[in-house]
């Protein structure tokens, strides 16, 4: 049985749960509270971090590792292209969500409004959700330069670089913290890949203590 050990929020888990339900190979969600640090999950991870995969007795860390590793695993339906070029402009963006859109976005609106109560970490400090909520106008502007001449994030093929960026808004979505007003383009894009059957798990997602606004698992929302 295929297991991941993963937090609902956590948009890098969420990537990794995209790649899985896409591949339609079934897992067992296990939920970790990773900052317990308990002494099971670490010996699975010493990193402390969250996702962890096991599969084909392999134990495995790091959320795009596992996430190509997946795709060379199961290559129907793809997720990398071909060609190198291609492949490095789907790497560029998926490092593009996982590093500065979630350092710059992610960590200073998610994890300020959830993850600091639900770990016990005190309260939001409003100057990074200032930040934040600045920052990802920029970062919903860039998505939609890329969209004008593309029909997905990375080309003409829907790649990982759709699932890392959808996992991340995803996430923002669930306490209401995306304008999809700010960019049609956008908004359609997300839309098209919110209604893939792979984002049903997502979408059915429940945070104790943070109830979803109605239109997150609104396909036309």
């Amino acid at each position: 049985m295929t297991r991941l050990y993963h937090f609902a929020l956590s948009p890098f888990c969420r990537k990794v749960r995209l790649v899985l339900a896409e591949k339609r190979i079934e897992v067992e969600l296990v939920e970790e509270r990773y900052w317990e640090r308990g002494a099971d999950f670490l010996r699975r991870n010493p990193a402390g971090k969250v996702p962890v995969l096991k599969a084909d007795g392999r134990t495995m860390a790091e959320s795009q590792a596992i996430c190509e590793y997946l795709d060379e695993m199961h290559p129907e339906p793809p997720l990398m292209p071909r060609a190198p070029a291609d492949r490095y402009e789907v790497r560029r963006l998926v490092a593009w969500f996982d590093d500065k859109f979630h350092h710059e976005v992610t960590s200073k609106l998610l994890y300020e409004r959830v993850n600091k109560k639900v770990m016990g970490q005190g309260y939001p400090e409003s100057a990074h959700v200032k930040a934040g909520a600045k920052a990802v106008k920029y970062h919903l502007d860039y998505m939609g330069w890329l969209l004008e001449s593309r029909r997905w994030l990375a080309g003409d093929a829907m790649t990982l670089a759709d699932f890392a960026a959808a996992a991340h808004l995803s996430c923002l979505d669930y306490i209401s913290d995306v304008d999809w007003t700010r960019n049609a383009a956008v908004k359609d894009w997300y839309a098209k890949i919110k209604s893939r059957p792979a984002f049903r798990s997502i979408l059915a997602d429940q945070v104790p203590g943070f109830p979803p606004p109605a239109h997150y698992a609104d396909l036309d929302f």
